[in-house]
């Protein structure tokens, strides 16, 4: 998935050009779901979904340690809220993962900021990427009709939940200082997908093996991304971290193909570069215009 879109430890403070931790961040991102297809035999997609989300609550309630007894009950709707969209979120991808290519998924998911971005303005060179954007998901979601039906509604489900995701995560960083809101938020998924994820990924969760795989892919998704995203934006204006988050379409293809062998025909490589140029060129703009 895109973006940390899961939170996770303080910023790293570390050395080297923001362009780059950008791009760590991507990559760790897409090698935490590469990493966690290995799981969806044993636990499925569901129990893969709960050792993320449960480990991420964990590292994220140690480090900012929240009082919900402190929001307002208006606060805690929205945390509520924004919980939900994590674990509708993360459920939907992998399940989508479990059906279709990662760069196929990914690049279907990141319709969802792309739409955020584009709803915000009211530019006529939008349209542009809107049409790109269609063209683009018409050729990853195969024209021919070969493509999985299923996994294509999960990833587009995907990138409505990231869409809510993106809306609630302003209005939660707003009303809670740090990442307390975020952590609350996480919790609230973990909870969410403690009964499902448990049904789902059956006795073999409590394998130790297994939990230390899942353990690496919460880092993955979300600890180290989201410390080198925070790094990032320190040194970089929105408008070009998101015109770099418009490559993880083909981060993940690349991923995808190297990781897990999956290949990609032409038109589904010429879809994903669709999206990333509509990405590029509406998250460009959607920045330059949110610090003008």
């Amino acid at each position: 998935m895109g973006t940390s879109r899961a939170g996770g430890a303080g910023s790293l403070g570390g050395a080297g050009p923001a362009p780059l931790l950008v791009l760590g961040a991507i990559l760790s991102v897409q090698l935490g779901a590469a990493a966690a297809t290995s799981l969806f035999d044993e636990v499925g997609p569901g129990g893969t979904v709960l050792y993320r989300l449960v480990f991420a609550a964990i590292v994220l309630l140690a480090l900012w340690r929240p009082d919900p007894r402190r929001a307002e009950r208006g606060e805690l709707g929205l945390v509520a809220l924004f919980g939900v969209s994590l674990a509708a979120m993360n459920f939907s991808f992998y399940e989508a993962l479990d059906r279709i290519p990662l760069g196929i998924a990914v690049t279907l998911e990141f319709i969802g900021p792309l739409g955020v971005a584009l709803a915000a303005s009211r530019r006529r060179l939008d349209l542009v990427w809107v049409a790109l954007a269609a063209v683009g998901v018409v050729l990853v979601s195969g024209p021919s009709g070969d493509a999985d039906a299923a996994g294509i509604g999960f990833a587009l489900g995907a990138g409505a939940f990231w869409a809510a995701y993106i809306l609630f995560s302003a209005r939660v960083g707003r009303a809670f200082p740090g990442g307390s809101g975020l952590a609350l938020a996480m919790a609230v998924a973990a909870a969410l997908m403690l009964v499902p994820g448990s049904a789902l990924g059956g006795a073999e969760l409590l394998d130790p093996g297994l939990a230390a795989v899942g353990l690496a892919i919460a880092l993955l998704s979300s600890a180290i991304p989201y410390s080198l995203e925070l790094e990032a934006l320190r040194r970089l204006s929105v408008g070009v971290f998101g015109v770099l988050m418009s490559l993880e379409p083909a981060v993940a293809a690349a991923v995808g193909a190297v990781a897990l062998s999956q290949g990609l025909s032409p038109a589904e490589v010429g879809g994903i570069a669709a999206v990333s140029a509509a990405s590029a060129g509406a998250l460009r703009r959607s920045g330059a215009d949110a610090t003008a």
